[in-house]
């Protein structure tokens, strides 16, 4: 007799993660390869951040925490958003979360039911839709173009046929780097208030800007879902720590479903971030360099005949149109990987329907890889 299947693990696979395996398996062959690929700092955790973990082993028994964090924790991150943004926040809307991921899972099993329809950007991450689809949502994908910065807007949404009840937002956006600004941010909150439409900011990148403040949508929506993370500006990617602020009508469930599905946040996670405020230097240091980074991709990719580039204001990520060289991103990561040890993620990753002629570079590396790179690119694609 054969047994059952759940139809929920039949979502599209994170190209992302087969591209950073093949790249693994060439270099544990000898192969020498620059990692543009994988959307995660280069360097580890701040010094800080090392530090307090060492102390906490030594320290603490690591046992359970609450299920919604570490009090301490909470309250710092509290405190964030005030010297960040400007709101004030009281610490029990916080919620600290294993990872972003596990916000996501969260946020959408409290705020969505089997049968609802959540629209969000096309271009975009891919685990938005594909743990939407595994929870029974509908996903409803914006074909946004440089027109809209690639960015949700409300003649966008008023385009869509049938009624929404969410929208998912990013800024810095995962991959094409775009941001709202204050008046874009404002201009969606207000429409998702006024329509009845859940609004769920994914704002992990904030903090990696390049001459555009990284706004949050509680500057405009104090009852937006807002979900951000320690792994991208505070490289703390491997330690699975993130944190969500929750609305009021959402907080009972959303503690109940955290209680249930992982009891509580990783522990000395925990104690390790509540230092990584009090790093900001090394963490700006870092930023610096990925500006550096982004000026030579800006500056090469177009010399290597890449020149159709979306506006990469923040995240560390340059999304390019290579339409001109070919009609399958998948097939050319894999040549660019194989033959110059360049690699990348497919464009099939963040865009099901366009996909096809576009990838994304992380410039999260060394700013001597993005040299290296841009170089090998260069005569490759002159071949």
């Amino acid at each position: 007799m054969t047994l059952k299947i759940s139809r929920r693990g039949d979502v599209p696979a994170f190209i992302v993660m087969d591209v950073m395996e093949e790249a693994g398996r060439l270099e544990n062959a000898g192969k020498d390869v620059l990692h543009l690929e994988v959307g995660q700092p280069s360097t580890p955790a701040p010094k800080g951040v090392l530090e307090a973990a060492r102390k906490a082993l030594d320290d603490d028994r690591i046992g359970y925490t609450l299920a919604a964090g570490l009090p301490p924790l909470r309250e710092r991150i509290a405190q964030h958003y005030k010297s960040w943004y400007g709101v004030s926040l009281d610490p029990s809307r916080i919620m600290v979360t294993t990872g972003s991921s596990g916000a996501f899972q969260i946020a959408f099993l409290a705020a969505f039911d089997v049968g609802d329809r959540v629209a969000m950007a096309s271009p975009g991450y891919p685990a938005y839709r594909n743990i939407l689809s595994a929870l029974g949502v509908e996903p409803v994908l914006l074909e946004t173009e440089r027109e809209h910065r690639y960015q949700p807007t409300p003649a966008l949404l008023d385009a869509v046929e049938g009624e929404l009840d969410g929208l998912i937002i990013a800024s810095p956006s995962n991959p094409t780097g775009t941001m709202l600004g204050e008046e874009e941010m404002a201009a969606l909150t207000r429409y998702c208030r006024e329509k009845g439409i859940r609004l769920v900011s994914d704002e992990i990148y904030n903090g990696i800007d390049f001459g555009i403040r990284s706004v949050s949508a509680l500057e405009s929506d104090d009852q937006a879902i807002v979900i951000n993370s320690f792994s991208k500006y505070f490289c703390m990617t491997g330690w699975r720590l993130g944190w969500m602020v929750v609305p009021d009508d959402l907080a009972l469930s959303m503690e109940r479903l955290a209680q249930n599905l992982f009891i509580s946040p990783p522990t000395l996670s925990q104690f390790a971030g509540m230092a990584a405020f009090d790093c900001e230097e090394e963490l700006r240091a870092n930023v610096a360099r990925y500006a550096r980074n982004r000026e030579v991709l800006l500056n090469e990719l177009p010399a290597a005949g890449l020149d159709e580039l979306a506006p990469a204001d923040g995240s560390f990520y340059i999304y390019a149109d290579v339409s001109r060289f070919t009609n399958d991103s998948v097939d050319f990561c894999k040549h660019m990987l194989n033959e110059i040890g360049v690699a990348a993620t497919p464009g099939m990753d963040f865009d099901p329907a366009r996909g096809h002629r576009s990838l994304r570079f992380s410039f999260a590396g060394s700013t001597a890889d993005m040299v290296e790179a841009s170089s090998r690119l260069k005569s490759w694609l002159k071949r």
